[in-house]
Parts: C-alpha cells; sequence; structure tokens
C-alpha cells in the first residue's frame, strides 16, 4: 500500500468541502428515495433537503463569488435564499449522518497515493457542477463566462473509475443530464414571455392548421417513434417538453426524454394510469379514501350482464372502458336493455378496442359537475381556476356527449371553500398517494369532478391539459413567470419556487364543430377566418393546411376564446366573435355559460346572511340523517325501535325483561387520539365501534347488560359520507354488543374544529339486577380465586398519543408497510377496533360465576385491575402464560419502553380481566368458548398484601423480563 499523503491545508479545506457537497447530493437523493417509501417524514424530509441546499450554496460561496457578474447585492441574496434562517448546524449534522459514504479523508488514508487522483477529478466535477448550479439559480446572465467550465466538466467525467454502481447510475447520469441542459441555457430561469416561447414546445403527431407555423419555430413531427422525437428534441436544442396526447404519456413517452437529459411536464406511464385505466384509478381511489363513486370492474360480458340486471334500474349508473376511448368510452344508459346493449358493443363487438377488455360500472351522479386543472412535481400542487365545461352537443344540454362545446372560468360554483376541500380531500391525497405507491406523479393533474349533496367526488382523472377546459384556464395565467417556466420547474421538481398568478378576469371558449359531430362528419371544408380583437383568440384543432388553405380536418374543429373583466362580458365575446370563423356544416352552441349567469343572477338577488352562509348546512345534516336511517334501524332490540329523527330516545326498560329491583348502569367514553390516525389514514368505517366499545366494556365490568347508546359527532364542515362511514361503525358496534342506537347528536362548528377534522363521544346505559351487580368485592378471596384474561384485538382505544410518538421517531408514516403485518399499512392495522366482550361475557355473568371484572384500557393492569380489588388484594401475573402480540413487541423495542411502563400504559394483549373462583374455571373456558370468544388465558392469582400498598405493589407481573424482550 503506497504511503498516505499530506496535503496542504487548502487541499484539505478543498477536499472537506467537496465530501459535505457530494455526501449532500448522495444523502438528499437518498432521502427523495426514501420520502417516496414514506420512510422519512414529509416535514422532516423537506426541512433537511432546503438545509441541504443552503448548506451547498455557502459551501461555494468563493468559488461562486470569482464567477457572478459584477455589482451582485450579496444580502439580497442571502435573503433571497433565506440562508441565515434555514442553515442550522445540527440540522445539517444531521443531514451529513443519513446515509453519507467515508470521507475523503478517510478513503486517501486507507487506499493511499492512488486515490488521488480520483480524489482531485471528484473535486473537480464537483466543484464546476455546483457552481454552475448556483450561478443558474442565482440568475446569471453572463452564460458565456461558464463554457470553459463545461469543457472540464465534460473530462472529469471521463476520469472517474471504479465509482460505486449506484452513484454510477444515479450521480453520474445526472450531472450528464445537467450538462445537456446547461449547453441549451442562454439566461436565467426566470424567463421572458419570450424565452418562454422558446422552450416551449408541445409535440402533436401530425399538428394542425394553426400549428404550421411560416417563421419555422413550431414543427409538425410524427409522434409514433419516441427515440426519433427525443434525437428531434436534442439536436433542436428543445428546452421543455410537453407531452399532449395521453396515448403517448400511457405508452412510456416521458422516460424517453429523461434518458437524454431533457425535463418533461408530464407523468411516466406508471402514474399516467390514472387516466389510462379507469380500473386502476378507481381502485387507486378507494385504496386512498379519495370520494368517488361506488364502482365494480368487469372483464366478463356475462358478468357485467348479471350485475347490471341484478343492480341498477336504468338511468342510474354509467358504463366505463377502461382503457383510452378518445373521450367516447363514458356511456349513461337509460334503460337496462340500453345498458346491455352498450356492454355488448363494448365487450363482445370491440367498438373501442382493447380500451373495452375491462369496464368500469359505477353509480350515476347528480350534480354539478367541474374540471379543476392543477400543476404539480410530485410534492407540490397548484390548482388553476375550476372551469366548466358543456358536454352534450345541443343547446339546453341536449343530444349525445361530446369532448367538450364550450367552458368558461373560473366557475363561480366553485367558490374558495369548495377549492380548499377538493385539494384536502382529492388532490392532496392522490399525489400524495401515487407517490407513496412509487409512481409520483410530475405534470398536470387534471380532476374531473362533481359536486354532489355530499360534497364533491372524483368522475375522471386526466394526466394532461385537457379542453376545453386548458383553452380559458391558460389565458388566465399572468405573463410572469410563464406557463413554460411553470411547467420547466415542476418538471425539475421545484414547483415550490416559482409564484403561479392568475388575472383577475373571467375565460369563456365556443367550440366550432363539425355539422353530424359526434357522429360521421365529413371533412375538408374550407374555413374562413376574420381578423380578431384584442382578448379574443382564435384556437384550432380539427384544422389542416393544404395548398394555401385551411380546411377542416376533425369533428371539433375550432375554439373562439374571449378575456374580459366579468363573465357575462367573456361568454358575450366568445359567442359574439364565432362570427369570425365559416365553414359548411358548422355548429356551436350559443347557451356556454347559461348555468353559471343563472347562479350569477340568483346570487344577486339574494337578500341577508343564512345559515350557510356561516357554514352550516340543515340540509346535509337531514341528508345525513336519510343515509343512515336504515343503518341504525338494524340495532333494533326488544324495549327499542331504534327509530331516530324525533327529539329523543325511548327505550321501554320491563319489555327488555327488567323489573323493579333494577339498577341502571351509564357510561361515557371517545376514542382519544387513536382518532387522529383514522383522520391521517382517511379510514372512518371502523372508528364507531372503538367508540362503542370503549363504553359498553365499561358498563359490563358493573355486571350490566348495555341497552342504548347515543353519539356525538362534532366537526367544522358536515361531511355527510365521512360522517355516514362514522355511524356504520357505531351501529356494528351496538350490533356486537346487542345494544340499541337510539339517537346521538351531530354538531356542525366551524372554527371550532380543523377542515376535516371530527370528534367523537358515546354515551351507553345498561341494566343489572341489584343481585348480579359487580363487582363482589366482599367475596374476592385470594386463598380461592385466581386471574384470568381474554385476549384484545391489538392496541385498543388507549395509549395513541405514546403510540403516535414513537411512530414518529420510528421513520415510518401510517401508510407505510406495517412491521408486523404485511397485509396491511401501518395505519390500518393500529386502527384495528376494540375488542367488544359482551356477548362472551354476559351469560356468564348471568350465572354468577364471575367476581370481578377489569377492562384494561389506559392505565393497563398496573392501574385498572386494583379497581375490581378489595384494598388488601393483589395480583400475581404471569407473562409467560401468553405470548405478547407483536404490535406490543414492536411498540416496545422502538420505543425503548421498560416493562413497568408497558404494563401501565397498554392492555399487552389482555382487554379484560376476570376474577373468579378457581373451582369455576373450567365451566368458564367451556362456556367462552362456546360463545365464540377467547381463548381464555389463565393470567395467575389473587395474593394478600398490605392495605396501603401502592398499585405497582398490588399487579406484580413474573417473567415479564424474559417474555416481554
Amino acid at each position: 500500500m503506497d504511503a498516505p499523503i499530506k496535503f496542504t491545508q487548502a487541499e484539505t479545506e478543498n477536499l472537506d468541502a467537496t465530501a459535505n457537497l457530494f455526501s449532500i447530493l448522495v444523502a438528499t437523493d437518498a432521502l427523495e428515495k426514501a420520502y417516496i417509501r414514506d420512510a422519512v417524514p414529509a416535514s422532516e424530509f423537506v426541512f433537511i433537503k432546503y438545509t441541504a441546499h443552503c448548506t451547498r450554496l455557502i459551501a461555494q460561496f468563493k468559488t461562486a463569488r470569482d464567477l457572478l457578474p459584477p455589482g451582485l447585492d450579496m444580502d439580497q441574496f442571502m435573503r433571497e435564499y433565506k440562508v441565515r434562517q434555514l442553515t442550522c448546524p445540527a440540522a445539517t449534522k444531521r443531514l451529513l449522518e443519513i446515509g453519507v459514504p467515508a470521507t475523503v479523508e478517510h478513503a486517501v488514508a486507507e487506499s493511499g497515493a492512488s486515490t488521488r487522483q480520483h480524489v482531485k477529478a471528484v473535486a473537480d466535477i464537483t466543484t464546476c457542477f455546483i457552481t454552475l448550479m448556483d450561478c443558474i439559480k442565482l440568475n446569471m446572465t453572463a452564460m458565456d463566462q461558464l463554457h470553459p467550465l463545461l469543457a472540464d466538466l465534460v473530462q472529469g467525467l471521463n476520469k472517474l473509475p471504479g465509482l460505486p454502481r449506484d452513484f454510477e447510475e444515479t450521480h453520474k447520469d445526472r450531472l450528464k443530464k445537467w450538462l445537456i441542459q446547461l449547453h441549451k441555457m442562454k439566461a436565467s430561469d426566470v424567463l421572458t414571455e419570450e424565452q418562454s416561447r422558446q422552450l416551449l414546445f408541445e409535440l402533436e403527431s401530425s399538428g394542425n392548421g394553426g400549428t404550421a407555423s411560416p417563421d419555422g419555430r413550431i414543427t409538425n413531427i410524427d409522434i409514433s417513434d419516441f427515440n426519433a422525437l427525443a434525437d428531434f428534441a436534442v439536436k433542436n436544442n428543445v428546452g421543455l417538453v410537453v407531452p399532449g396526447p395521453e396515448q403517448c404519456l400511457a405508452d412510456g413517452i416521458a422516460a424517453v426524454f429523461k434518458n437524454v437529459g431533457l425535463p418533461v411536464f408530464g407523468p411516466s406511464a406508471a402514474a399516467a394510469r390514472i387516466e389510462s385505466s379507469k380500473a386502476f384509478a378507481k381502485d387507486f381511489m378507494a385504496r386512498h379514501q379519495i370520494p368517488t363513486a361506488a364502482y365494480r370492474i368487469f372483464k366478463s360480458f356475462a358478468d357485467a350482464k348479471s350485475y347490471v340486471k341484478q343492480t341498477y334500474k336504468g338511468g342510474d349508473f354509467v358504463i366505463k372502458a377502461s382503457g383510452l376511448a378518445a373521450g367516447k368510452g363514458v356511456l349513461l344508459p337509460s334503460t337496462i336493455e340500453e345498458a346491455i346493449a352498450n356492454l355488448e358493443a363494448i365487450m363482445v363487438d370491440a367498438e373501442f378496442g382493447a380500451a373495452g377488455e375491462e369496464v368500469v360500472i359505477e353509480e350515476r351522479l347528480f350534480g354539478e359537475e367541474v374540471s379543476v386543472l392543477t400543476f404539480t412535481d410530485g410534492y407540490t400542487i397548484i390548482q388553476c381556476p375550476g372551469a366548466q365545461d358543456h358536454k352534450r352537443v345541443n343547446e339546453g344540454d341536449e343530444g349525445p356527449n361530446t369532448g367538450g362545446m364550450g367552458a368558461y372560468a373560473p366557475a363561480p360554483i366553485y367558490t374558495a371553500v369548495l377549492q380548499e376541500e377538493v385539494q384536502r380531500t382529492i388532490l392532496v391525497p392522490t399525489v400524495n398517494g401515487l407517490r407513496r405507491e412509487g409512481n409520483p406523479f410530475v405534470g398536470c393533474l387534471y380532476a374531473g369532478l362533481i359536486l354532489t349533496a355530499t360534497g364533491p367526488k372524483v368522475i375522471e382523472f386526466n394526466c394532461r391539459f385537457g379542453d376545453p377546459e386548458t383553452q380559458v384556464v391558460i389565458p388566465l395565467l399572468e405573463a410572469t413567470p410563464g406557463l413554460a417556466a411553470i411547467c420547466k420547474a415542476a418538471a425539475e421538481g421545484c414547483l415550490d419556487s416559482v409564484e403561479v398568478r392568475f388575472k383577475d378576469a373571467y375565460a369563456a371558449a365556443v367550440v366550432c364543430v363539425a355539422g353530424g359531430y359526434p357522429g360521421s362528419y365529413k371533412k375538408g371544408h374550407e374555413i374562413t377566418l376574420g381578423a380578431a380583437p384584442a382578448d379574443v383568440s382564435i384556437i384550432h384543432a380539427g384544422t389542416k393546411s393544404s395548398s394555401g388553405k385551411l380546411l377542416t380536418n376533425g369533428g371539433r374543429v375550432i375554439a373562439v376564446t374571449a378575456l374580459a373583466k366579468t363573465l357575462p362580458d367573456a361568454i358575450f365575446a366568445a359567442v359574439d366573435n364565432v362570427s369570425l370563423v365559416k365553414f359548411e356544416g358548422m355548429h356551436f352552441r350559443r347557451d356556454i355559460g347559461s348555468r353559471a349567469l343563472a347562479l350569477l343572477s340568483k346570487s344577486s338577488q339574494q337578500q341577508g346572511f343564512t345559515y350557510a352562509d356561516a357554514g352550516v348546512s340543515i340540509d346535509a345534516g337531514n341528508l345525513l340523517v336519510e343515509k343512515i336511517k336504515s343503518t341504525v334501524k338494524a340495532t333494533r332490540r326488544s324495549g327499542a325501535d331504534a327509530e331516530i329523527g324525533g327529539f329523543g330516545g325511548v327505550f321501554d326498560i320491563a319489555a327488555a325483561g327488567y323489573g323493579d329491583d333494577t339498577l341502571l348502569v351509564s357510561g361515557t367514553d371517545g376514542v382519544g387520539t387513536k382518532l387522529k390516525i383514522a383522520h391521517l389514514v382517511g379510514k372512518h368505517d371502523t372508528i364507531g365501534i372503538d367508540l362503542v366499545a370503549m363504553s359498553v366494556n365499561d358498563v359490563l365490568v358493573q355486571g350490566a347488560e348495555p341497552l342504548f347508546f347515543l353519539d356525538y359527532y362534532g366537526c367544522s364542515k358536515l361531511e355527510v359520507d365521512v360522517a355516514r362511514q362514522v355511524v356504520a361503525g357505531i351501529a356494528e358496534g351496538c350490533l356486537q354488543s346487542n345494544c340499541a342506537l337510539i339517537g346521538g347528536e351531530t354538531a356542525e362548528m366551524p372554527g371550532m374544529y380543523q377542515p376535516g377534522d371530527y370528534d367523537l363521544a358515546g354515551f351507553v346505559v345498561g341494566a343489572v339486577k341489584r343481585d348480579q351487580l359487580l363487582p363482589r368485592m366482599d367475596l374476592v378471596s385470594p386463598e380461592t380465586d385466581v386471574v384470568l384474561g381474554l385476549p384484545s384485538t391489538g392496541v385498543h382505544s388507549n395509549g395513541y398519543s405514546l403510540v403516535r410518538k414513537i411512530v414518529g421517531a420510528s421513520g415510518l408514516s401510517f401508510s407505510s408497510a406495517c412491521p408486523w403485518s404485511r397485509s396491511a399499512t401501518l395505519g390500518e392495522a393500529l386502527l384495528t377496533p376494540t375488542k367488544i366482550y359482551v356477548k362472551e361475557l354476559l351469560p356468564v355473568l348471568r350465572r354468577g360465576l364471575v367476581k370481578a371484572l377489569s377492562h384494561i384500557t389506559g392505565g393497563g393492569f398496573t392501574d385498572n385491575i386494583p379497581r375490581c380489588l378489595p384494598k388488601d388484594v393483589g395480583v400475581e401475573l404471569d407473562a409467560s402464560s401468553y405470548a405478547l402480540p407483536e404490535v406490543f413487541k414492536w411498540l416496545k423495542k422502538q420505543g425503548n419502553i421498560s416493562d413497568s411502563e408497558l404494563a401501565r400504559t397498554f392492555n399487552c394483549g389482555i382487554g379484560m380481566v376476570l376474577i373468579v373462583d378457581r373451582a369455576h374455571v373450567d365451566e368458564i373456558f367451556k362456556l367462552v368458548s362456546e360463545l365464540g370468544g377467547g381463548p381464555v388465558v389463565t393470567l395467575g392469582r389473587c395474593t394478600r398484601i398490605s392495605q396501603n400498598s401502592n398499585d405497582h405493589d398490588r399487579v406484580k407481573i413474573l417473567n415479564a423480563t424474559k417474555e416481554w424482550n
């Protein structure tokens, strides 16, 4: 081995900086991958990533300053990048500890002189690469000064032998891609409108008469050969690619351009399935609790036909070809006979080809439709103004569906409140869900929504800009930073670095279509166009240029878009200027925007505030009652009919079999911060079981039979579908405990809760005959009594503040795979509902076989068991009598929880403890087993103790060190 090299102080400083810089690159890349898998919490990821950026800038000040234009204000630079505020030594140290390889100095000491050339090559490349990046970020216009560094960068890349394979494939490729982009960049990231037009290339298969450009700036080319497209883009210095057709995205065009180093504003083929496969999209929405219509997926015509005949009446469902069908694959049959004919045409006759090999049949939703286009880089989501289009071909919304006869934006019905709700319940879960499944979405995510009585729901997603909505949304963008700069920032993963602004204006578009559209129509009619006034644009679609003439070449031929200060003015201008367009057989609608105008007229006539204006919807409350009536009715039992909607619930105690010598036992409880996990995961159908369980189990330990239950549901805005799921869980809990749900309170309180949050409380009343009331402390005897246990289903509903803290420290999220159950996510596993012990224990209690019961809730064994014992009696529990469930082993290990803390916080796998005479043990085992409960565990025995003993001394756990560690 060569002798170690001694570096000068300057060389050492350079190597230190280089090691740190490369560590930051490697660590940031690792963090990005970890974030996709949810191995790093979002807030920590963002902070560390930004700190890395600031640290890199500081480290390169000396190098960058020499290359920067004279007169640069360094204080302004510091303010712009918030270096002073965000650069934290502790955070930097944390960053450099995550996935960082051995330092350069260590490598030199180990490998000797042969490493020096390698190190210097790495140092040269890193310095050059970082300097180039920094200068671009600083909006440096004198790019010519950096060209010599480009040559050094190329040479350095060729001098990198022996790099680790993952580095070779990741960072070396990244540097090459940056080099390709830098060759094309002649100015800063803040682009002028002219530069935006130069950078933005939209590739069309054959173009149209509008894209045919006499100055050669726009080229119509064939998009069937992706590799040829990539070659064209590189040769012509294309700086940004925005694929328009959905089929190209579904076929993977984004990857082809990325492989040659070009930024692409469009999703991968995997992410594009959100549009290309309606079956995938529906299943994805179901997995991530994104509101949409109920549905079924079919690959067999016979199965689909049978399902339709058994489930629907006609006019109440929708048939969709799962694949891409050029916007024609959605059918709205009004009768069962029509539906069967539609299914046969799609699945048997292959009317839509391979797109119809799989169909989605879903309930038909009713309400106003809104289209929401967004810019996203996979993390940041920026909504455009909501738009509404007109699908039907004829005025009055009559005739067959089309790709769109016109549109307007912003749609008055899409209020700021709805925008926030859509962001929270639809867009964020969609973008986060795609990323967490390993398919981050970059591009325009288009959400087709319907505003139902129960809130906004997704009709469909598109993976790209869609017309005619794009033709009214994009004109509303402010000129700065411009569409190209926004798309480029999203493509490069830094959408949060640009400020997207929209004009205080309205836009409307009217589409001129060929006669006969959407059926058969003729092409080749000559088009004449008049000169459009300011704020009016004529946008080509189905046109072509031939022998100097403009001809029709499609169904939707041209759109006329107008911009104005008010929506009525924009609509009027668009309709009026359709006269500029003339061709044989031309058809258009004159009532574009009629719904919006009616809404505006109604709003202008409204006088005085309403309760709804304050954020409280009486209609939503009434709708919830109607939706849950049948669910609640199912909980009826002797003594109660479980009818809701009145002023109070009634229970006939005599009808339930209780006479004069009866005691009533009540209990009330909530579900603690387990509710927070339900909010985060978006799973609401089991939390109601927890609510019932916590109350009825408490009543049961008094020996009482739960009779009736009431609930409280408080929220900021009543989301009917969420509330319905919660109540369905409550009803299920009542069924499990033979308890009638006779009423409840739904409180909608804007400002009291955060949007999307809700809180729960439950109240139960039970009955017990006086001589069966528990506990019977006078009968408890250490000489004869043993301790039995019934297993829990998991953590139940206590200790979740500690659970959430442990999960946060573990580096996992609630959407991560569960460490102890790979069939579920961590959140789903932790939401396993609390076990209800009524049906397996009540017959045992009625036989007088139990002296005392203890519901193991918050406080665990240590605090709960003494509550049912005389002061001079304790218990000894043997941890080896049962296996500690895996969830508690994981929590204990991850949280480094002591045995005593575990025993006084969690149920440790035992949800109910019984104090019984050992003579009755066999009978209890048999009874519980016959009732479908158990398995019963013999935990230990009762012991005599001093009356002044503390709870820790009263509950001794043997063999915990061995069994729980």
